[in-house]
């Protein structure tokens, strides 16, 4: 399995599309590794539009097929966007996790402990 290496990640299989350079906000989701582990989402519960989110607290939920996930907030900062779209249909996020899957956008105000794709490749094992 490859992960993009423009893209920035979390032990708890986030990713935050945020490079040197990059603007506020960032978007963020779960990797490809975790869709495949969970197995067909079938519900997604995203953080508010508004809410403030903490780096490494719980922001959200997937609901697979498998089980019942922990979404973690991979920054901190304010949500200012979320995917109505893959709210809608959780299928998305399996489908294409690092493009139309994109869960929810923050406008950051502190970030650590991210990884790059091939620290992130080191921990999944691929």
């Amino acid at each position: 399995m490859t992960f993009p290496d423009n893209l920035l990640y979390t032990p708890e299989h986030e990713w935050v599309d945020w490079a040197p350079g990059t603007q506020d906000p960032v978007a963020i989701g779960i990797t490809s590794y975790a869709a495949e582990s969970l197995g067909d989402i079938v519900f997604v519960q995203l953080p508010t539009v508004g809410e403030r989110v903490k780096s490494g607290d719980v922001c959200g939920e997937l609901e697979s097929t498998k089980s019942v996930s922990d979404l973690y907030a991979p920054v901190s900062g304010e949500v200012v966007e979320v995917n109505a779209a893959a709210a809608d249909d959780p299928s998305l996020i399996n489908n294409d996790p690092y493009g139309e899957g994109w869960l929810f956008k923050v406008a950051v105000e502190d970030a650590t402990g991210l990884l790059t794709a091939a620290k992130y490749a080191e921990l999944t094992g691929d």
